[in-house]
C-alpha cells in the first residue's frame, strides 16, 4: 500500500521544540558526546552502484548501522546518549552547576549515577542501548521485554548487567508495564516512544540518531534526492526526515516512511490524519518494527516533513535480506537483520510499481539514501532466513557477489 502525505500540516515548518531537538547545533553536540566514547567509530556508508544500474537510477547508498558500538543497531546512538544526558543533568542538579560530558567518570558524577535506575521497554535493540549506557555511567537498568523477544536478544541485553523483566503480550504492553513499575519505584523511563506528557526523553533518544545523518552527509558525493526509512513507532524516520528538512529546507529529498504491512501504525496514522492504535494481528518477521501505536513526537514531525507512506510484506523483508547478502556483481555484501533492510524493500517495491514510481518522481538521476538499521542481532534467525551465517556474508564484504 502507498499513500502521499495529505495532512493539513504537510510542508509546514517543524514545531520549534522539534527543530531545536533535531537541528544542526544539537546534532553537533551529539557528535561531541560520541567523541568521549571509547569505542566510537563512524559506521560505513556503502555505495551499491550495481543495484543502482539495475534499477535504472543514479545512485544507492546505505548507511550500515550494523557496526555501531558493537550493538549491531542504530539504536546504540539513542538510548545510551539519553542515559548519559540524564545522568549529567541529575549530577548538575545535585552539584549546583553544569556538568559536562568530559566529567562523566568523575567520582562525584559516578556517585550520582549509582543512585539512579533507568528503565525501558524494548523489542531488543533499544533496550540493549539503554543497558549499555547504564553500564557505562554506573547506573542500574531494568529492561522490560514482551513475549515475542527471542532468548538470544534477551541474553544480549542482560550481558550489560541489566535486570530483565518479561511481560506477557506485545511491545505496547511492555511499554505500559515499564511505565507503571517505574512510576511506583521512582525509576527514570528512557523510552524511544512518546505519549501525552512524556516527550523530552524520547526527544533525546531521537536526537542521538541525528549523528548517523551528519556522518552520511559528509560522505555522500551529492545530497540524496530520495530517502526511504523504515518505521516502528517512528523515531528513526522522524529523526532523519526532520534533520534533513532543517538541513536542506525546500530542497530536501523526497522522504518515504516504510512500515511492515502487519504493523503499519504510521501508515494507518497517515491515512487517518491523526495518531491511531492498530489491532494486533499475526506477528511480523520485521520484529524490531512490530509496533501498533506511533510515537506522538514522531508523528508531529512526519506529518510535516514526510512526503509519502507505504507498507511492505513479509516476503519483501526476507527478499531484501537475501538481496543484500547476495548482491549484484561488484557490490559489497551487507549483513542486514530482519528489520534492517526494510527501507530498501520499500525502494524495490516502489520501483516495481509505475504509479508509485511516478508519484515519487524517480528518474535516471535519482540518488537514494537508506539506512540498514540493524545487522544480525539474532544470528540464528538470520542464518535461518538467509541460508548463511552472518560471518560468511560479512566475509564477502570486500569481494563483491562475484567472488
Amino acid at each position: 500500500m502507498f499513500l502521499k502525505n495529505s495532512h493539513a500540516d504537510y510542508r509546514a515548518p517543524l514545531d520549534p521544540r522539534d527543530a531545536e531537538t533535531l537541528g544542526i547545533a544539537a546534532a553537533a553536540e551529539v557528535e561531541r558526546y560520541l567523541s568521549f566514547r571509547d569505542n566510537h567509530a563512524e559506521t560505513p556508508l556503502v555505495a551499491l552502484p550495481g543495484l543502482a544500474e539495475k534499477l535504472g537510477i543514479g545512485a544507492v547508498h546505505i548507511k550500515d548501522e550494523g557496526h555501531r558500538f558493537g550493538l549491531g543497531s542504530f539504536k546504540a546512538l539513542g538510548g545510551a546518549y539519553a542515559v548519559i544526558r540524564l545522568v549529567l543533568e541529575e549530577a548538575g542538579k545535585r552539584l549546583g552547576r553544569i556538568v559536562d560530558i568530559s566529567e562523566l567518570h568523575a567520582p562525584e558524577v559516578q556517585a550520582v549515577a549509582r543512585g539512579m535506575t533507568v528503565a525501558c521497554a524494548t523489542d531488543g535493540n533499544h533496550g540493549r542501548s539503554v543497558a549499555q549506557g547504564a553500564e557505562l555511567v554506573g547506573a542500574r537498568a531494568a529492561i522490560f521485554v514482551h513475549s515475542g523477544v527471542s532468548d538470544e536478544r534477551v541474553a544480549a541485553i542482560a550481558r550489560f548487567g541489566a535486570e530483565m523483566v518479561r511481560v506477557e503480550g506485545t511491545y505496547d504492553d511492555s511499554v505500559r508495564e515499564a511505565a507503571r513499575v517505574a512510576a511506583e519505584r521512582g525509576w527514570t523511563i528512557v523510552s524511544d516512544t512518546s505519549w501525552p506528557g512524556y516527550e523530552r526523553i524520547p526527544g533525546l533518544v531521537m536526537q542521538g540518531y541525528t549523528a548517523l545523518v551528519r556522518e552520511a552527509l559528509r560522505k555522500l558525493p551529492e545530497p540524496p534526492t530520495h530517502v526511504f526509512i523504515q518505521s516502528g513507532v517512528g523515531g528513526i524516520a522522524a529523526s532523519v526526515a526532520g534533520h534533513l528538512a532543517l538541513e536542506f529546507g525546500e530542497a530536501r529529498p523526497v522522504f518515504t516512511v516504510v512500515d511492515p504491512a502487519r504493523a503499519a501504525c504510521l501508515f494507518e496514522t497517515a491515512r487517518a490524519g491523526h495518531p491511531v492504535t492498530i489491532e494486533h494481528g499475526a506477528p511480523t518477521v520485521m520484529a524490531m518494527l512490530e509496533c501498533y501505536e506511533p510515537s506522538l513526537i514522531a508523528w508531529r514531525i512526519l506529518s510535516r516533513v514526510a512526503d509519502a507512506f507505504m507498507t511492505v510484506n513479509e516476503e519483501d523483508a526476507v527478499a531484501v535480506m537475501w538481496q543484500l547478502a547476495n548482491p549484484v556483481d561488484g557490490d559489497p555484501a551487507i549483513v542486514a537483520g530482519e528489520s534492517g533492510g526494510v527501507g530498501l524493500a520499500g525502494l524495490m517495491r516502489a520501483m516495481a510499481d509505475p504509479a508509485v514510481k511516478a508519484a515519487l518522481g524517480f528518474d535516471a538521476r535519482s540518488r537514494i539514501f537508506l539506512v540498514n538499521t540493524e545487522g544480525a542481532t539474532d544470528p540464528g534467525k538470520y542464518a535461518e532466513i538467509v541460508g548463511f551465517s552472518p560471518a560468511v556474508v560479512a566475509a564477502r564484504n570486500h569481494r563483491g557477489a562475484g567472488a
